[in-house]
């Protein structure tokens, strides 16, 4: 893969509860279509909410442990397996052509975590991709993550697919538990301007103005949740087409906007 008409694609995939990597809903369907849809990567390189560092790492060995990082939910969760392999080729294929950061291996120390499985067992059920995942330095400005993600877009001429897994709209705090809870106006009104922002291909809106933009302070009180979708919109090219797989809200105030480029 060398040419600009078989880069891979590159995904922003809301990946909101745990609890849909074992649902069957207009959601995780659409994440099954998108998969047979796709291309064939050689590898997946999903960069998670659910990793954050001090430095730039990525996972680096051949089997990676999957890692249960949530509680309370039912047992059935903890049980199900995504036995992926990893690909230490690959992490030093990733070493090697980020050039402006230094990009540390983990060495075991971290694997594959719900931000990556409970997407992936639905992307591709088979599990027969091997799967990597790059971690957020906590050091690092939303800027920042941006300008150094412009560099992952070598990686999709070398048939690597590029997944960020996230939510535009993440507040634990105002949930609504029930299924069918009403949306936060503020969690819509954002939504609804990250997407405007994006038809629009505003990038410095998205990197800089998302605190003050209606409803922001609420979707984002915290960072590591709406990171992912930097990395995806920095990994992009201009000719890029934008497709927006999946649109809607989940226990009131999780947005689980999805999206690919390419």
């Amino acid at each position: 893969m060398n040419t600009s008409d078989t880069l891979m694609p590159v995904i922003f995939l809301g990946h909101g509860s745990p609890m849909n990597a074992l649902a069957e809903n207009e959601y995780t369907k659409i994440l099954n279509k998108l998969g047979t849809s796709l291309p064939k990567p050689k590898a997946i390189l999903c960069v998670s909410a659910h990793w954050q560092t001090e430095g730039t790492f990525v996972t680096s060995t051949d089997s990676p442990r999957q890692i249960y990082d949530f509680y309370g939910f039912p047992r059935e969760l903890n049980q199900l397996k995504y036995p992926a392999k990893g690909s230490s080729a690959a992490a030093m294929k990733i070493h090697s052509l980020i050039e402006n950061t230094s990009v540390g291996f983990d060495n075991g120390h971290w694997g594959i975590d719900h931000g990556t499985w409970s997407v992936l067992v639905h992307l591709y059920p088979m599990a027969n991709i091997p799967v990597l995942q790059l971690s957020m330095d906590l050091k690092m400005t939303p800027e920042q993550h941006y300008e150094f993600a412009k560099e992952l877009v070598k990686l999709r001429s070398e048939g690597i697919l590029i997944v960020g897994s996230g939510n535009i709209v993440h507040n634990l705090w105002k949930i609504g538990w029930a299924d069918d809870a009403p949306s936060h106006k503020w969690a819509l009104d954002f939504d609804n301007w990250f997407k405007e922002k994006l038809l629009a291909g505003d990038d410095q809106a998205l990197v800089k103005d998302f605190k003050t933009a209606p409803g922001g302070t609420e979707s984002v009180p915290t960072l590591e949740h709406y990171l992912p979708a930097l990395y995806v919109l920095a990994a992009r090219r201009p000719q890029d087409k934008l497709n927006f797989i999946f649109e809607g809200m989940q226990n009131s105030s999780i947005s689980m906007r999805s999206f690919v480029f390419g």
